[in-house]
């Protein structure tokens, strides 16, 4: 029976070890994957910033042109008025 004993000890033993280690390598594999994803995370988040920048300035160039084509297409129009006096068609 000694020898059953020690044997039972000796396994019991090693289990823990081995659960331990396990454990030990899980927790630094996880650490190291959440270390990856954060990195992902952040480069997306970046991204993103970037993106709103972009729409930004496309929203004020866009808002620029917008009143440009207004400026221009009254000016047609006044260039209009004044080609038509000029030839007689216009009424005023």
């Amino acid at each position: 029976m000694e020898w059953t004993a020690v044997v039972s000890v000796i396994a019991a033993l090693s289990g823990i070890v081995l659960g331990w280690l396990g454990r030990s390598r899980t927790i630094r594999k996880d650490g190291a994957e959440d270390g990856e994803l954060r990195a992902s995370v952040n480069y997306i988040r970046q991204g993103v910033d970037d993106l709103r920048v972009e729409i930004r300035l496309m929203r004020q160039d866009y808002a620029d042109l917008v009143e440009r084509v207004a400026r221009v297409e009254e000016s047609a129009k006044s260039a209009h008025r004044r080609i038509d006096r000029l030839e007689g068609r216009g009424d005023g």
